[in-house]
């Protein structure tokens, strides 16, 4: 800790993207995305050197480490988590973690601070994660995993209110969800750390932390896994 505030390694896993960054306080030092398919594994552990080497710190000089939970990529969250129990463990500093369509909801306030925010993580097929939250935060739709249908969240869309939605379930909801004036569909917007470090602050100085021990990734669906493509196997 220096100058009395935390510096605290963040790391986002949960879908193709790959999200690290280092904050002091509630401002980002330094930060890494990265949207490359299956790229967690192999580079996740040379984007945090990266960090730590350009806000010229060592892992003993970190006060926390802070992950996304999910819900989100089985084997993403499995790495993400997996990574930042790690650290924790090894360095003996707390674990913090926060909800993954709770970053994405913070990304709209930023930019539209007076938007619904309508938060999808893709789930396969056409089943996606999702939560509604207000313009304050406050949470409309409970977190759920939804197969989407044209009207399956028509008395949400009713209300006298611009809806931005977004994450990387959001593209296979425009054509379902046409017919609907108040929406607006921002691929720009992605999931990121740098949308973790308020989040993350309050709850270091609340002591929010997680049990190295035995925290778990919020999947919120069983895994199941695919189909296997190697000729032979089945």
């Amino acid at each position: 800790m220096i100058d009395n505030l935390p510096l605290i390694l963040m790391i986002e896993t949960s879908t193709q993207i790959c999200s690290v960054a280092i904050s002091k306080g509630k401002e980002i030092l330094a930060i890494r995305d990265i949207d490359i398919p299956n790229a967690h594994s192999s580079r996740l552990s040379l984007l945090i050197e990266e960090i730590l080497e350009e806000s010229n710190l060592r892992y003993k000089d970190l006060s926390a480490i802070a992950v996304s939970k999910g819900p989100g990529s089985y084997t993403g969250l499995r790495i993400g988590v997996s990574s930042a129990k790690g650290f924790a463990y090894g360095l003996d500093i707390p674990l913090i973690s926060v909800e993954t369509l709770r970053i994405l909801q913070k990304a709209v306030k930023a930019k539209y601070p007076q938007a619904y925010a309508l938060t999808m993580i893709d789930a396969r097929r056409m089943e996606v994660y999702c939560s509604i939250f207000d313009e304050e935060g406050n949470i409309v739709k409970e977190l759920s995993a939804d197969i989407i249908e044209e009207d399956i969240y028509k008395d949400y869309f009713k209300l006298d209110k611009q809806f931005v939605v977004v994450g990387d379930g959001a593209k296979k909801c425009s054509e379902a969800f046409s017919k609907y004036e108040n929406l607006i569909f921002d691929e720009d917007i992605k999931l990121s750390t740098r949308y973790m470090s308020e989040m993350v602050y309050d709850k270091f100085v609340t002591k929010d932390f997680e049990d190295v021990a035995y925290f778990e990734p919020y999947y919120l669906k069983n895994f199941v896994a695919a189909p296997a493509k190697v000729k032979g196997l089945y």
